[in-house]
C-alpha cells in the first residue's frame, strides 16, 4: 500500500473524533444557509475529516407499496452502477486512490448520498460524488448485480423471527397507510424493478424542493458555497414538497396470529406516540426508555418469561411504540404486562428514575455523536423529523427541563390501545387476553397536572 495513503487512513483514525457540544460550546458555531433553494446546515468539526450528506425527502411516502425498495437500489446503484463518466471500478478506484466512501441508503423518511474523506482530498472527491449524485449510469448489468443482492437480504431477513415480527407488527399496524412499507421492499416488488424503472424513478426525485444538505467539516463559507453552487446548478428545482407527519392511535385493542414452526413464540405489540416537534416528545423518550427497564425486570428477572424482552419508541414522521417479547408462556406474559402497565399509570415513575433517564440518554446521545458521520446524520434526522436541526446542539437543555409530572403525563396519554400480533404456537395463546378492553386505570389528575420538576 502506498505510504501517503496509510498516512491518511491513520489520520483518519485519529482525527475523526468530535463531539457535538451544546451551542456556543464550540470555537466555530453551526450555521445554515440557503443555496439555489437548498438548506444546507453545516456543522463545523474542528477536526480533518469531512462528512457530507445529500438528502431526498419523503421515504416510503415517494412510492407506492407494489414498488417497495426501488428507492433503496436506486441509491445504492448511485455507486455500485458507475457514473456517465466513470464506470463502477473506474469509480471504486478513484475513490480507493485517497480512502474516501460515497454511499447510498434509504430508510423510512429520507435517502441519503453519503461522503466522507480528508478534507485535503475534498477537491479530489467533490467531483466524483456530484457526478454519482446528478449522473449515474444505472448500468443493467450492475444493476442486476444489486438487484440480486437486495433480493438475498430479503431472504436472509425473513428467516429472522425478530425480523418477521416486527414487518408483521407494522403491515399490520399500518395497513394501507405508508408505513406498512419496508424500504428495503420484498422479494417479489425487488424482483420485478430494472434499471430503467429504477433509473426513471430516481430522475423524478431528483429536485432541489427535495433535498438538504448536511456538512460536518473544517470548510470554508465562500467555498462551501461555490461547491453547492456547482452540485445543484444543473438540478430542476420541482415542485414544493412537504413530508407527510400523521400519529398512530389504535381504536381498540386487536390481536392477530399466525402458525408458525418456532423453538419459542414472538409477540410484539404497537402503540402509538408524539409526533417529533412536539411538546410531549422529549417526555415520552424518556417515559419508553424507563418503562423497557421495567419491562426487563418483570418479564426477565422476575418472571422468566423472556431472555430478551423490550419497549422502544420509533419517533418518525409516524411515531409509535412497540413492545416486544419472546416467549414459552404469552398469556402468562399478557397478565404480567397488563399489570405493569396498569401499575405504572396509577404509581407513575420516581424522581430517581427520571433523574437517572436523563443522565443515561444525554450521556449516550453525546457518546454516539463522536464520529462526524453520526453528526451528519442527527442534524439531518431532526431537521426532517422536528424541523429544527438545531435540537441536536440543544438536546441536553432540553431533556433537563423535562419534569417528573410530564413523564408520568405522557405515558398515560399515549399507552392505551394495543395492536397485538403473534407468531408461533397458535395453541398456546388465547387471544382474548390480547384483544380485550385495557383497564380504565390512570394516575390521578392531581398528580397529573402538578409540573414541579
Amino acid at each position: 500500500m502506498h505510504i501517503q495513503r496509510i498516512i491518511k487512513i491513520f489520520l483518519g483514525i485519529m482525527l475523526g473524533v468530535a463531539i457535538v457540544l451544546p451551542a456556543g460550546a464550540q470555537n466555530k458555531d453551526a450555521y445554515e444557509m440557503m443555496v439555489n433553494g437548498v438548506k444546507v446546515i453545516v456543522q463545523p468539526s474542528g477536526n480533518e475529516i469531512v462528512e457530507v450528506l445529500i438528502i431526498l425527502k419523503g421515504g416510503v411516502q415517494n412510492y407506492p407499496a407494489d414498488k417497495a425498495g426501488i428507492e433503496k437500489l436506486a441509491m445504492t446503484a448511485l455507486t455500485e452502477c458507475g457514473t456517465t463518466k466513470d464506470d463502477k471500478n473506474s469509480f471504486k478506484n478513484k475513490l480507493d486512490k485517497v480512502s474516501a466512501e460515497i454511499d447510498g441508503t434509504s430508510e423510512m423518511d429520507f435517502s441519503s448520498l453519503r461522503l466522507n474523506c480528508i478534507s485535503s482530498d475534498l477537491e479530489t472527491v467533490w467531483p466524483l460524488y456530484i457526478d454519482a449524485f446528478t449522473s449515474p449510469l444505472f448500468d443493467s448489468k450492475e444493476f442486476d448485480r444489486i438487484k440480486q443482492d437486495a433480493i438475498n437480504q430479503l431472504k436472509s431477513r425473513a428467516s429472522q423471527p425478530d425480523e418477521s415480527i416486527d414487518k408483521l407488527a407494522k403491515q399490520t399496524a399500518y395497513a394501507g397507510k405508508d408505513y406498512s412499507k419496508d424500504p428495503n421492499g420484498t422479494e417479489e416488488t425487488v424482483s420485478k424493478l430494472d434499471a430503467v424503472e429504477t433509473k426513471a424513478y430516481y430522475t423524478s426525485l431528483l429536485t432541489r424542493s427535495r433535498m438538504l444538505v448536511v456538512v460536518v467539516g473544517e470548510i470554508d463559507r465562500g467555498k462551501l458555497e461555490k461547491m453547492i453552487q456547482t452540485l445543484t446548478e444543473n438540478i430542476p428545482q420541482g415542485n414544493p414538497f412537504n413530508v407527510s407527519r400523521y400519529n398512530y392511535i389504535p381504536e381498540k385493542n386487536t390481536f392477530k396470529s399466525e402458525k408458525k414452526e418456532l423453538a419459542t413464540n414472538y409477540i410484539e405489540g404497537i402503540t402509538g406516540g408524539p409526533l417529533p416537534g412536539t411538546p410531549d416528545y422529549n417526555a415520552y423518550v424518556l417515559a419508553v426508555r424507563i418503562f423497557s427497564q421495567r419491562d426487563f425486570l418483570e418479564v426477565r428477572t422476575n418472571n422468566g418469561l423472556s431472555y430478551a424482552p423490550y419497549v422502544v419508541f420509533n419517533g418518525g414522521l409516524s411515531p409509535s411504540t412497540a413492545i416486544f417479547v419472546s416467549t414459552t408462556n404469552p398469556d402468562k406474559y399478557k397478565a404480567v404486562i397488563d399489570q405493569l402497565i396498569d401499575k405504572t399509570k396509577k404509581e407513575g415513575f420516581t424522581p430517581k428514575e427520571v433523574k437517572n433517564g436523563k443522565t443515561t440518554y444525554i450521556t449516550g446521545f453525546y457518546y454516539r455523536m463522536e464520529t462526524n458521520s453520526a453528526q451528519a446524520t442527527t442534524l439531518a434526522s431532526n431537521e426532517i423529523l422536528h424541523n429544527n436541526w438545531r435540537r441536536a446542539l440543544t438536546i441536553k437543555d432540553d431533556m433537563e427541563k423535562v419534569s417528573v409530572a410530564d413523564v408520568d403525563r405522557v405515558f398515560n396519554k399515549y399507552i392505551n390501545h394495543i395492536t397485538w400480533v403473534y407468531q408461533g404456537d397458535s395453541a398456546k395463546v388465547n387471544p382474548d387476553l390480547y384483544s380485550n378492553a385495557p383497564a380504565k386505570t390512570r394516575m390521578p389528575d392531581s398528580r397529573l397536572k402538578n409540573e414541579k420538576k
